[in-house]
């Protein structure tokens, strides 16, 4: 990177941490710090849900995965605005009823303690385990895009995440999002007009989604309904659903976003913003990965994007194999060239037999790309059996760091850091608050005053946020990491959600009943997970792909604790 990018990197990174450092220095009372002080207005709620959920894996893997495999994956969003205008009408206004600090306090005086801190643990290991991911997935791709040491990557992000948001609280979270929200965006913007103008050096861009459509790449609709297919329109508008209403509706790290509000009509209308804008951000994202899929069929792409690893691998023994597979690569490129122009003719023309003869062509030249990069995966695999060789999430920021001018580098940088700060700084700030609330509070000090509380948050914001960075210093990178995030929170978010479904709406399910509902429900997905990865014969031939896992926890929550209550007579 340049100098002008460096500068552009450190100053937006170090004045979004003192602005909201300074911003927020006066937070004092309890209320202030945990609720932000009920002042933010409906565009700061809605950037700030935005910007929690959107972290630095959105956009390092989307792109990847639209250069991948297309525009399919904004399926997964497809429940979302429905689970936001439930969540609207229904749960903000309990939440504000109860003037609650966290989500599962409700619990408690709905169903008993022991409910309240079980909802509260699942909370607890799943966003835990998340935090560190949201820190180690950006520096694990940063430190080899720009060649920093891994652990001061992970450190750097962690102790600027550390410091705003022990200074300031919720609100600083909140303002700081803001700022946060609008370099992503820009940043995004930037980088989406940029490619299309590369593009149209060489094709126009109505010739360019023709190319990607006929590669795959623009379709976005799957109604097939097969359990073993990860994205379709009914796992998205099901799981989907199941999976956005525990996310927002019960998760600590979106409640305490919207209960900040000045009141319940700021809380709804932030929530609204999103469910209008996620699923249209999310398209852009993804189609932002298919131009760079078209930009590579003009300009030869790397043959695996984790450059790193392939100079490792041309160090190695398998250096030859590797310079064989190189070679061929080259071969296919130019073929593929060749196949592609001849494709382009046949479209300008509108000649359907040539159109057909040469689409054939250029498809299977593809496929041999395809193939080729397999080859090179085993390599590596053979070189070092525990790499992980999805490179998709390199893609984005290889086309960045390669073919984007001096300046706007920096800015993209910037921006995937700002994302990891802005989703962290939500995880750290509602991890604190729950411990605080739910667990410090409640079982150990309920008659400590205010001024302990707020001091106990605050050493609490700094545990979790040297635990989440310890986490992020031992992990492995996963082979998607936007994939990842979304199976690590199914496997406790149906579980969460069906306590709170109970809660909301079953009044005649009374008592601890819902506790050892949950316990088994949690224990059946988690039993379904790890049968899947570990091969374990107990599910025969079934596969579940993990947005099910929501549907199922909800559901055996909910069908359990009516089971118990039959049993009960309908007594506690």
């Amino acid at each position: 990177m340049s100098t002008l990018d460096w500068i552009v990197l450190f100053g937006t990174l170090f004045a979004i941490v003192a602005y909201g450092t300074w911003r927020t220095r006066k937070s004092r009372d309890l209320n202030d710090y945990l609720r932000g002080g009920n002042e933010m207005r409906w565009l700061t709620i809605g950037l700030s849900v935005m910007a929690t959920q959107a972290s630095a894996i959105t956009f390092l893997s989307a792109p990847g995965l639209g250069y991948e495999s297309g525009l399919r994956f904004v399926q997964f969003y497809f429940g979302l605005p429905i689970a936001l205008v439930i969540i609207s009408a229904f749960i903000i206004p309990i939440y504000y009823r109860l003037k609650v600090y966290t989500a599962y306090e409700y619990l408690e005086s709905r169903f008993d303690l022991k409910t309240r801190l079980l909802a509260a643990l699942l909370f607890l290991v799943q966003r835990g385990l998340a935090a560190g991911l949201t820190i180690f997935a950006p520096a694990i791709i940063l430190s080899t895009i720009l060649g920093w040491n891994l652990q001061f990557t992970n450190l750097f992000v962690g102790f600027l995440v550390i410091v705003y948001t022990v200074t300031g609280g919720s609100k600083a979270v909140s303002i700081t999002q803001k700022l946060q929200m609008g370099i992503i965006l820009l940043g995004m913007a930037l980088a989406f007009i940029l490619l299309a103008m590369r593009i149209q050096d060489y094709v126009d861009l109505g010739t360019a989604f023709k190319l990607a459509g006929s590669a795959g790449r623009m379709e976005i609709l799957d109604f097939d309904f097969d359990l073993k297919e990860r994205y379709t329109v009914w796992s998205g508008l099901t799981g989907g659903l199941f999976l956005a209403l525990s996310y927002f509706g019960t998760d600590q790290s979106q409640v305490q976003r919207y209960l900040s509000g000045k009141d319940i009509r700021e809380s709804r209308l932030g929530l609204m913003f999103n469910a209008l804008l996620k699923i249209p951000m999310q398209l852009f994202i993804l189609l932002t990965g298919v131009l760079v899929f078209v930009f590579y069929l003009y300009v030869k792409p790397p043959v695996f994007f984790n450059e790193v690893a392939l100079e490792r691998l041309e160090q190695s023994e398998y250096a030859n194999e590797l310079r064989d597979i190189e070679r061929r690569y080259d071969q296919n490129y130019f073929e593929l060239q060749a196949s592609r122009s001849e494709y382009e003719i046949a479209l300008e023309q509108d000649n359907f037999r040539n159109e057909t003869v040469s689409r054939e062509v250029f498809l299977k030249r593809l496929d041999e790309d395809k193939e080729l990069r397999t080859e090179v995966k085993e390599l590596l695999l053979k070189a070092d059996p525990k790499f992980k060789v999805k490179d998709t999430n390199y893609v984005f920021l290889n086309f960045v760091m390669d073919y984007l001018p001096v300046g706007v580098i920096g800015l993209i940088i910037a921006l995937i850091f700002s994302a990891a700060m802005s989703s962290t700084s939500s995880e750290l700030n509602a991890l604190a608050t729950t411990t605080s609330v739910d667990f410090y509070n409640r079982l150990f000090h309920k008659e400590a005053t205010e001024k302990q509380h707020l001091w106990i948050s605050k050493v609490l914001t700094v545990f979790w946020g040297l635990l989440a960075i310890s986490f992020a210093l031992v992990a492995n990178l996963f082979d998607n990491l936007i994939e990842m995030v979304n199976v690590l929170g199914s496997l406790f978010y149906g579980t969460i959600l069906g306590i709170f479904l109970v809660a909301f709406f079953i009044k005649r399910i009374k008592g601890g009943l819902v506790f050892y509902a949950a316990l088994i429900a949690e224990a059946a997905v988690l039993l379904i997970h790890f049968a899947q990865v570990y091969n374990w014969p107990i599910l025969g031939n079934l596969q579940v792909e993990y947005l099910w896992y929501n549907v199922i926890g909800c559901g055996l929550v909910v069908l359990f604790s009516f089971v118990f209550q039959a049993f009960k007579g309908g007594e506690d």
